[in-house]
């Protein structure tokens, strides 16, 4: 349903790259979650 260039998909990554949210509050949503964390790749 989502892919990398989704809004949603966008939004989350910035959130969770600015600090706002943590990998782990990113909504398991249909396959919300598994894109956002392919795009912002392995943790640091």
């Amino acid at each position: 349903m989502f892919s990398e260039n989704s809004i949603v998909v966008k939004v989350w990554v910035k959130n969770v790259k600015e600090g706002s949210y943590t990998r782990e509050q990113v909504p398991e949503l249909s396959n919300l979650r598994d894109v956002v964390l392919d795009v912002l790749g392995p943790e640091e």
